[in-house]
């Protein structure tokens, strides 16, 4: 399996917090919030299990070529939902972070702007990789003719 993010181990934890915006809060509210708990944890527990993480924010677009209910021209939750993902070597060392003083201050703060509280799943990974460079892309596509399906 390749590397999602340099030193995520290959049977590391990913978790999945869901934010529905309050109507009274901002995208920058949020951005705020977020990045002092996002500070706070790579300082205090990039050493004890923290790999790395991102948050994305739901643009409005809906892909009608990917999706399958309906042709939507634009998600309702358009920045109005987040996603925080992080990687954590277990899911342990995981949970210990959020017993941590540091962080639950903080994330109480972040929980102010949530209209549904917060769930955060854990999921292991099964698959992640990087794009091919364009010379391996090609080289990939000349052993798909050559080989078809068994050049997999």
């Amino acid at each position: 399996m390749a590397e999602l993010i340099n030193g995520f181990p290959s049977d590391g934890v990913v978790t999945v917090n869901r934010m529905l915006l309050k109507p009274q809060y901002t995208v920058d509210d949020l951005q705020e919030r977020v990045a002092v708990l996002c500070e706070n944890v790579k300082t205090y527990h990039s050493d004890t299990g923290f790999v790395g993480g991102f948050v994305a924010l739901n643009s409005g677009a809906i892909s009608n070529e990917g999706s399958t209910i309906g042709q939507a021209v634009e998600n309702p939750l358009k920045e109005k939902e987040a996603l925080v993902v992080t990687f954590w070597r277990s899911f342990e060392e995981h949970e210990q972070s959020h017993r941590s003083k540091t962080f639950q201050p903080l994330f109480k703060k972040v929980l102010e702007l949530c209209e549904n509280g917060n769930e955060e799943t854990a999921y292991t990974m099964l698959w992640s990789g990087r794009a091919y460079t364009p010379e391996e892309a090609k080289e990939a596509r000349k052993a798909k003719a050559k080989y078809g399906d068994k050049a997999a």
